[in-house]
């Protein structure tokens, strides 16, 4: 038996939630696998998987302090050390320190500073505990700085309205598949919700080489991660996001992936 965390019932992100869960449910039943979806706050007694734990980001030291008391003895993908680890966007800077191209990044209270210091006229401001875009802001050189105490601060990169972000995507270590993302008109947010559109795409090597560098620095091997990259300033491909939470699969894309997980499952199980 395996938990799929799920939202709360009382929580915007409930409904799609679950319906997306019982696709996992019946995929991970094609291979033999039992599961069903539980709401986050109340799992830690038996094996689950956080995929769809939408909404932590709202409630992060609700989150944290499930992380913190999970039971070792109980499985939990990815693990709670590693989501931990994950939850805050400091990570980028251990990322970093290890050799991993990144997106240049500020960490702290936003400022005016912050453009000479990126030596950029535009900035995209988000919290460092987020998901989904949520209170992200593109701010320019003369407008108000957003009050946000504990906040990312990056460069805009305008790759991503001409380019797009990449996702590659990972089960227990070995890529499935890769997209790529971009936003619709003058929009910067590449979520569907904000009109963002999808494709399938076929990585190159300077995309593998950052994202296999991303995993191997992680403190533990995900079972599962997308790895988000987009071009840089300098024209390099650079890590944006490692999500090692609830990222959305983008299972569409990659036939056969959820059982390809089911079965990953069911074997560390």
């Amino acid at each position: 038996m395996l938990d799929i965390l799920v939202p709360t019932a009382d929580s915007s992100y409930f409904t799609e939630a679950s319906d997306q869960a019982r696709t996992y449910v019946e995929a991970f039943a094609r291979v033999g696998l039992t599961a069903c979806p539980r709401p986050w706050p109340d799992a830690g007694e038996t094996p689950a998987l956080a995929l769809l734990a939408w909404g932590y980001h709202l409630e992060a030291a609700r989150w944290l302090a499930l992380l913190d008391r999970w039971p070792t003895t109980v499985p939990l993908f990815n693990s709670a050390a590693l989501m931990r680890w994950n939850t805050r966007k400091t990570y980028l800077t251990a990322l970093e320190t290890a050799g991993v191209p990144t997106v240049p990044t500020l960490f702290g209270t936003p400022s005016m500073v912050a453009f000479d210091q990126l030596s950029a006229d535009e900035l995209v401001v988000k919290p460092q505990v987020s998901a989904g875009s949520h209170l992200t802001q593109r701010v320019r050189r003369g407008d108000p700085v957003p009050a946000l105490r504990d906040a990312m601060i990056q460069p805009f990169l305008p790759a991503i309205q001409s380019e797009g972000e990449y996702s590659l995507f990972f089960i227990a270590g070995a890529l499935t598949h890769a997209i790529v993302k971009r936003p619709t008109g003058d929009d910067f947010r590449i979520q569907p919700q904000f009109g963002g559109r999808n494709t399938l795409w076929q990585p190159d090597t300077e995309a593998l080489t950052v994202a296999e560098a991303a995993l191997a620095a992680t403190p533990a091997q995900p079972l599962y991660a997308r790895i988000d990259l987009v071009r840089r300033l300098d024209s390099r491909l650079a890590l944006s996001e490692l999500e090692a939470i609830e990222p959305d699969l983008y299972f569409e894309h990659g036939p056969g992936v959820l059982e390809r997980l089911a079965e990953e499952l069911a074997r560390v199980l």
